[in-house]
């Protein structure tokens, strides 16, 4: 069986690939088929996954599996949440996110 994953997340891809590997099932990824992305416009996680797993499906009509996640702060109120990837702007990477995310804590611990 041929899943596709609606991510480019060198990650994500691994771990998928890891978790699938015992189940016999080939995980394509949507950068192999050439999909076009689409913007992620959900206000959610669940709804972020939806958009990217549908749209892969439509142009490769293969079943497709999609993950969004992030980071959640209680104390930043959900901060950064579903821009946890984009915190600190576009383009960004994982350090200037864990950045601004330690300075927003420590000014949120000052209040």
């Amino acid at each position: 069986m041929k899943i596709v994953l609606a991510s480019s997340n060198k990650n994500k891809i691994k771990e998928f690939k890891r978790i699938l590997e015992p189940l016999d099932i080939e995980l394509v990824t949507q950068t192999e088929l050439g999909v076009i992305e689409v913007p992620e416009t959900g206000v959610s996680f669940e709804e972020n996954s939806i958009i990217k797993s549908k749209n892969a499906y439509v142009q490769t009509n293969l079943p497709t599996i999609a993950d969004d996640s992030g980071i959640e702060v209680d104390a930043l109120n959900g901060e950064p949440g579903i821009f946890s990837a984009r915190y600190a702007g576009e383009p960004s990477n994982d350090e200037e996110n864990n950045k601004l995310l330690l300075k927003n804590l420590k000014n949120s611990d000052s209040k």
